[in-house]
């Protein structure tokens, strides 16, 4: 042994290191060599052996952590704290010795940091994944916890670099608060408006939200520090500040996605030259309608009999009560609404008239589908309106709509 040394101090001589440096740099490569093999010892034995034991678990939570490399940015912490221990038994010089550990410090700062956040962001991936916390803004808390330490990461690195403690720094730093809210002044009216959101429960992942005036009408993705990320029906991405989502209006349309249906609320112009009383003739079609047969033949009675009670001239159409085309065709529409399956019939669901236009009196028809998915409500809206088109002239009206080219031609052919 002492052989062995006395040929590796002869060696560093002749490389021209005086004989007293010789020892020092021993030690020095030692400590380099002990470092290097326990980095190789951490990565390459321990982390298989924790692998295999995660693998044999019937948790999920311990794969999240494993690939989310937090046990790998851990390993990385033996090496500079070996050499942050046993540096001192290398290098007697006080200056190059504080010099070293200073960057050492450096160094297992900048990785501890490494390693809080990379188990912050698997400890996010955890409980992203419950169904409990789904609704969650917890991307935007990670990344507040995320900022708030690398700042006092940053802090701490500056303290170690100028050899002051972190608290003068944190005290200096109180005088230039206004320049510090206005560098994260988004982060900081996000994480508010972030609190806000979750705490009135306004906004959640999966909601359906519209907000015209930034182009956003689809389903909330995301919701981070800064940005709510809305996917649009065209695929498309928008991104909106939180604060604005707090400060302006916005439509959320959870309401309906909760409820027992979707609302359809659409009209259909009649041409008012096509409304007039029902004559009997009329009648006795419409009784033969299934939808219309108790209608008409209850109306019709009340009829007679208020007529009878109060000696109404039946000559003239416009003394007494008469049924027109148009009310009768209200109430078939009402009755065959309420006989369609896909209508929830514990919601509103009514036909009514809105106030005539120059383009007809409008027909409305209101009621909630039960299915909410789009694809299939726009169906059951077009098969609404296919039944009601195709069954107006039965009733002796026209839908109105303006005259178009083959109207002109049609009537320069008569004349």
């Amino acid at each position: 042994m002492e052989q062995i040394t006395e040929k590796i101090n002869n060696l560093f001589v002749s490389w021209g290191f005086n004989s007293n440096e010789v020892g020092p740099i021993i030690t020095l490569i030692l400590i380099i060599g002990v470092a290097f093999l326990a980095d190789l010892i951490c990565r390459h034995i321990l982390l298989k052996v924790v692998a295999k034991l995660v693998r044999k678990t019937k948790a999920t939570w311990d794969d999240i952590v494993f690939d989310r490399k937090v046990l790998i940015y851990l390993s990385h912490l033996v090496p500079p704290i070996i050499i942050y221990v046993l540096i001192p038994l290398a290098i007697p010089n006080v200056s190059a010795l504080d010099f070293i550990r200073r960057i050492c410090m450096i160094y297992i700062i900048a990785v501890f940091l490494r390693f809080i956040s990379a188990f912050l962001s698997a400890v996010y991936h955890v409980y992203s994944e419950r169904e409990q916390f789904r609704d969650r803004p917890l991307k935007g808390l990670l990344q507040t916890a995320q900022v708030i330490l690398f700042f006092i990461g940053g802090i701490v690195v500056i303290s170690v670099l100028i050899d002051k403690s972190p608290m003068v720094l944190l005290t200096g730093l109180g005088a230039s608060a206004a320049i510090l809210m206005l560098v994260f002044k988004d982060s900081i009216m996000g994480f508010v408006s972030g609190i806000q959101l979750s705490a009135n429960n306004m906004l959640k992942v999966g909601d359906w939200i519209a907000m015209p005036k930034y182009g956003a009408d689809g389903t909330v993705i995301e919701v981070t520090l800064n940005t709510v990320k809305v996917r649009n029906w065209d695929n498309t991405i928008t991104t909106i500040p939180p604060y604005l989502l707090v400060s302006d209006s916005f439509q959320n349309w959870r309401g309906m996605q909760e409820s027992g249906g979707r609302r359809v609320k659409r009209s259909i112009n009649i041409d008012m030259n096509s409304v007039r009383f029902c004559t009997p003739e009329m009648l006795a079609k419409y009784k033969k309608i299934q939808l219309l047969t108790d209608y008409v033949e209850q109306t019709e009675k009340v009829v007679k009999e208020y007529n009878k009670e109060h000696h109404i001239d039946n000559s003239i159409l416009v003394n007494g009560r008469r049924q027109t085309n148009l009310g009768v065709f209200r109430a078939y529409l009402t009755n065959y609404l309420k006989s369609l399956p896909d209508v929830n019939k514990n919601l509103t669901c009514m036909v009514r008239y809105l106030q005539p236009t120059e383009q007809g009196i409008p027909v409305e028809l209101y009621f909630f589908s039960a299915v909410k998915e789009w694809v299939p409500y726009e169906g059951i809206q077009a098969d609404v309106f296919d039944h009601l088109l195709a069954i107006i002239p039965e009733f002796g009206l026209r839908v109105f709509q303006n005259p178009t080219g083959e109207d002109f031609r049609e009537w320069s052919r008569r004349n």
